[in-house]
């Protein structure tokens, strides 16, 4: 047991919040979506190692269904366990992406029009003509 936790389990409740990223793990085609973004993102091979694509991904669609800017989505990062564990940010890390590391990483997927295509995927798990 850590001092965090102090013996209190508050994951047990099954809020509406956590339900919805849960369904939207298990529903988004997460494992196609990410091959698409990679090409285009920064490898750092100087400063700071950028964070995972897949996390980054994750942030931005939880920033989209929650209608949050940059620096809201920073902040919440920081006050909300449940999206840091549905980002995978849970485990131990000792830093969080900043405002203009999500700022970026939007301005990525528009810049190479893969906002675009994440449209087109959203249509089809939504069962409309993509």
């Amino acid at each position: 047991m850590t001092q965090l936790h102090l013996g209190l389990n508050l994951s047990t409740k099954r809020t509406r919040k956590r339900a919805f990223l849960d369904d939207m793990r298990r529903v988004v085609p997460w494992s196609r979506l990410v091959p698409l973004i990679e090409p285009h993102y920064p490898k750092g091979k100087t400063g700071r190692p950028p964070f995972p694509v897949a996390t980054m991904l994750h942030i931005h669609f939880i920033q989209q269904w929650f209608g949050l800017s940059d620096p809201a989505m920073e902040e919440a990062l920081y006050d909300v366990p449940l999206y840091r564990e549905f980002a995978g940010l849970d485990g131990g890390m000792t830093r969080l992406p900043d405002e203009t590391t999500i700022l970026r990483f939007r301005h990525l997927l528009e810049t190479y029009g893969i906002a675009a295509q994440i449209l087109g995927f959203e249509a089809q798990w939504n069962g409309k003509p993509g």
